[in-house]
């Protein structure tokens, strides 16, 4: 019963929030907030707690374990000679180029029009019931395919015609997504369920948190091209480009790493001989309230805001690396909660990378963005905690 108030507590709080931050109260859409929170609510129990749930879980998780057999076999025949030190596998290889081959076939997916058919008509769906705007309706759940930069692109012709709401919707229900090219990467490192639980549940709590905050009105007459997702001429050119994109991501996330691991423990250094204590403990105490909120236990509430702290400011492979070694040692609950909330790219640098999409695209809607960049990160996290909120519900 406990848990259940904190719960309650703790959707109040972020929805009385967004309500509060919100530029236009009097349109706030709550057929869609309340639709979107329900559907949430089913999807968690479903996947979570029913025999059926649990088998497509684990028939998804199957099926990505297999895709990374596959991506397995073409990196042991370019790195099968590669030794191992003190019979640890090198991340780099074990983990980051496993994007190449799940790239290609998003890649492949695409050109063959499987995933922009997919998307749109899920879009469209998400846009009917909910009453929200079809553009952002459909770049929200694209996001969860393609990740921010891909969901913008993706909508590009749309963007320089919209308004500032419509442009915060985007670009912020885009933050709370992941790429799906990245999510086999993530099951190395926490328990598949929970990445393949947050997947849906980021989708609806960015479009939901996001809305509110931004309230945005349906458009008639807006249609999707599934023509702007396609920019490959042949089947060999997606494959070719697929894999490309997966090697630069690869290198991007592995560049990341090297940067933020490396500045971490520099200040972790100076704070531990300056103040006795290090950047995770002092990020630990900030976040534990939300933690708590979350679900979290007050014995672990300290590490799981250190977990958190870490990925909002350097990026959610960072702080998995290090809460993989935490696991064992956690209860399940925090185990599920603190999993839920790092698959998304809600952090410091992702305003970058989608305030340099926009600019791509136009000049003009990327002043637009800038503005409200650091709204942008936290109206995107709080979609994550919203995510585990729900995801502890169900523990």
């Amino acid at each position: 019963m406990t848990e259940l108030l904190i719960a309650i507590l703790s959707v109040m709080v972020l929805l009385g929030a967004a309500f509060l931050m919100s530029n236009d109260r009097k349109n706030i859409n709550y057929r869609a907030v309340g639709i979107l929170f329900v559907a949430q609510l089913v999807t968690a129990y479903a996947m979570l707690n029913t025999t059926i749930g649990g088998q497509v879980v684990r028939a998804v998780t199957n099926f990505f374990s297999k895709l990374m057999e596959f991506g397995n076999e073409g990196i042991a025949f370019v790195f099968g000679g590669f030794e191992y030190q003190n019979d640890m596998p090198v991340f780099f290889i074990s983990v980051l180029l496993l994007i190449v081959f799940t790239s290609t076939l998003l890649s492949v997916l695409t050109y063959i029009r499987v995933l922009p058919l997919m998307i749109k008509y899920l879009g469209g769906a998400v846009s009917k019931v909910t009453g929200l705007p079809v553009i952002e309706s459909f770049s929200t759940v694209a996001s969860s395919i393609f990740g921010d930069t891909g969901a913008l692109i993706a909508v590009k012709t749309h963007i320089p015609k919209m308004n500032r709401n419509r442009l915060f919707i985007a670009t912020t229900a885009s933050m709370t997504s992941v790429s799906a090219s990245i999510v086999g990467a993530y099951m190395t490192m926490i328990p598949a369920e929970f990445v393949l639980v947050a997947l849906p549940l980021n989708v609806m709590s960015g479009l939901l948190l996001a809305s509110m905050v931004a309230p945005a009105q349906l458009v008639e007459g807006e249609q999707i091209n599934i023509k702007d997702m396609i920019h490959d001429k042949s089947l060999f050119e997606a494959i070719g480009n697929g894999a490309i994109d997966g090697m630069k991501v690869a290198g991007i996330v592995g560049a990341m790493l090297i940067a933020y691991i490396s500045l971490i423990a520099m200040v972790n250094f100076i704070l531990t001989s300056t103040i006795g204590t290090d950047l995770t403990t002092i990020m630990g105490l900030v976040l534990s309230p939300v933690a708590w909120l979350m679900g979290v236990p007050a014995n672990e509430m300290v590490q799981a805001g250190g977990v958190m702290g870490t990925k909002i400011i350097s990026n959610e492979f960072v702080a998995m690396l290090g809460f993989k070694e935490m696991i064992p040692a956690l209860t399940p609950k925090t185990v599920g909660v603190v999993s839920a909330f790092l698959v998304s790219f809600a952090n410091f640098s992702s305003i970058g990378i989608i305030l340099g999409t926009v600019k791509a695209i136009d000049e003009k809607q990327a002043g637009v963005v800038a503005t409200f960049g650091l709204k942008m990160l936290l109206v995107a996290t709080m979609a994550s905690v919203l995510t585990a909120t729900v995801v502890g519900l169900f523990i």
